[in-house]
């Protein structure tokens, strides 16, 4: 995805990234190949509920922080 007509921009954790447009917080997380149930996702500065993922599509520009869980002991 290089060509500036078939993606749109997003900062995700501070670096640029081109994304199809309508692609969803769901499906970045599926091509980033990061499992769902250990993350926490932000888009411009407000957590999104894991239930909306599947719905919220990244709008050109948006900022996500994707942040995940580590266990420890």
């Amino acid at each position: 995805m290089s060509t500036e007509n078939s993606s749109i921009p997003i900062s995700l954790n501070g670096e640029i990234h081109h994304i199809a447009p309508g692609e969803t917080i769901l499906d970045l997380l599926a091509r980033l190949e990061i499992e769902p149930s250990r993350v926490a996702v932000e888009l411009d500065r407000r957590i999104v509920k894991q239930a909306d993922w599947a719905s919220t599509a990244l709008p050109e520009g948006a900022r996500v922080e994707v942040v995940q869980f580590v266990g420890g002991g």
